[in-house]
């Protein structure tokens, strides 16, 4: 069995609680308490007959707990940076953890950058064009997604057991969107 070690960043509210849950055990709470330091799920998923076992670091996005962040996402194979499309503020920030897994982080690690809260898409703050453009630009994977609606718990499968299990690196195709 293969262990692969996945961070989830972002700042405070915007649902990394949601899609760790929403991934590890397939459940979403409407309301969710705000993780202190971090929290920790495992999930196993079958690839090609061979089981991968995810720890999946699931951080505070209070600012107060920045400084702890470096000692989660060491040794990550992953790092899934969460924004909430209706907070510009939260796209921002979610540049600066790009910015500081880039600098800091392995440098093979995967960091995907994930628009959370799709279903509220009438309240949208962040442009997916926005978001896909910045994507492209800094070498990282990107959806969009609701935890809500379940939107994320079968694409996170595919797109983090591949790259653990046999190192393939994804790429963009003509359209830019993520295929192997």
């Amino acid at each position: 069995m293969s262990q692969f070690k996945l961070v989830l960043l972002g700042e405070t509210a915007v649902g990394k609680s949601s899609i760790a849950l929403q991934f590890a055990r397939g459940t979403f709470l409407q309301y969710q308490e705000s993780t202190i330091g971090a929290a920790f799920l495992t999930q196993s998923v079958i690839v090609d007959g061979n089981t991968i076992k995810f720890e999946i670091w699931d951080t505070a996005g209070q600012e107060r707990y920045h400084s702890l962040a470096p000692m989660y996402y060491r040794g990550a194979k992953a790092a899934i940076v969460v924004y909430d499309i209706t907070s510009k503020q939260s796209f921002e920030r979610a540049k600066a953890w790009v910015a500081e897994l880039q600098q800091s982080g392995s440098s093979d690690m995967v960091i995907a950058l994930a628009g959370n809260k799709a279903d509220l898409s009438s309240q949208r703050d962040v442009s997916e064009e926005d978001a896909q453009q910045y994507a492209t630009d800094n070498g990282l994977l990107f959806l969009e997604t609701s935890t809500r609606l379940d939107h994320s718990r079968s694409w996170l499968n595919q797109l983090m057991a591949q790259p653990s299990y046999n190192g393939v690196r994804w790429r963009r195709n003509a359209k830019h969107k993520m295929s192997l």
